[in-house]
């Protein structure tokens, strides 16, 4: 089972559309994934039709141990592709756990809890808030590594350092073997000189940690979660959707390359 937390504490990036669509495109092809919706909006959930009503047990029942992880999953339209939804709760999260010595584990745990219980998937995709909180430290604690969604806007760039060094000390102080899986550029235009610079410039700082894999600014990726659908379902020809579904493709590539190491 592969965790990869899909991380930038600047909101409106493409986080939840990337871990919907992204988790579509590998379901797919076959691979058993996992979407957790570890943000207070519940935006996954919704993306994937899962109403709030169908939330009995949440990833903020997993985080403070009203529940596990087996409790919380549910099926989606998607074949292949289950769900741990969010719901508003997790804003709480670090508040309730403020004085809990083991607070940042309590994810990882109930991932271990998971496996030890016979369960599995190929990959889980844990959409994380727009911040930098217990539960994003939590996310990557338990993660094997982070993908990183960044908009192709100049303020982007200074939201990244930030991100960096938050990665640098989860893996110093808590996940030593977390990693980069890889930044993802997305709402990338074409008609404008800025998205092409800050892609120049992502790509001279992580080099080949970048995806070649770019995905464009499109009005049905903006869309489809008002239908409770990823867009890969909602319009599978649209240029967000095939933009994704060549993501996966690079990705499976790039685990099958890190395997064989």
């Amino acid at each position: 089972m592969r965790v990869i937390a899909v991380a930038n504490q600047k909101g409106g990036v493409g986080k939840t559309t990337t871990a919907i669509n992204l988790g579509t495109a590998l379901a797919a092809v076959g691979r058993r994934v996992l979407v957790m919706d570890c943000d207070a909006q519940g935006n996954a959930s919704t993306g994937l039709g899962v109403e709030p009503v169908a939330r009995r047990k949440t990833s903020y029942d997993v985080l403070v141990g009203e529940g596990t992880l087996s409790e919380a999953i549910i099926g989606t339209k998607v074949p292949n592709l289950d769900l741990v939804p969010g719901d508003e709760n997790l804003a709480g999260v670090e508040t309730l756990l403020h004085d809990d010595p083991k607070k940042n584990f309590r994810l990882r745990e109930a991932f271990k809890q998971f496996s030890r219980a016979g369960r599995d998937y190929d990959t889980v995709l844990i959409d994380c808030p727009p911040s930098l909180s217990t539960v994003t430290i939590n996310a990557m604690v338990a993660a094997d590594a982070v993908l990183v969604p960044l908009q192709c806007e100049f303020l982007a760039l200074e939201g990244l350092s930030q991100l960096l060094r938050t990665v640098d000390l989860v893996r110093s102080a808590l996940n030593p073997d977390l990693e980069i899986q890889g930044v993802v550029l997305t709402m990338y235009d074409k008609r404008n000189n800025l998205s092409d610079q800050v892609a120049g410039e992502v790509r001279s700082f992580f080099g080949a940690k970048v995806y070649q894999t770019v995905i464009p600014r499109n009005v049905k990726l903006s869309e489809a979660p008002s239908f409770g659908l990823p867009a890969i379902l909602y319009d599978h020809k649209c240029s967000g959707s095939e933009a994704y579904i060549m993501l996966a493709q690079e990705l499976m590539q790039r685990e099958r390359e890190r395997a064989a190491a």
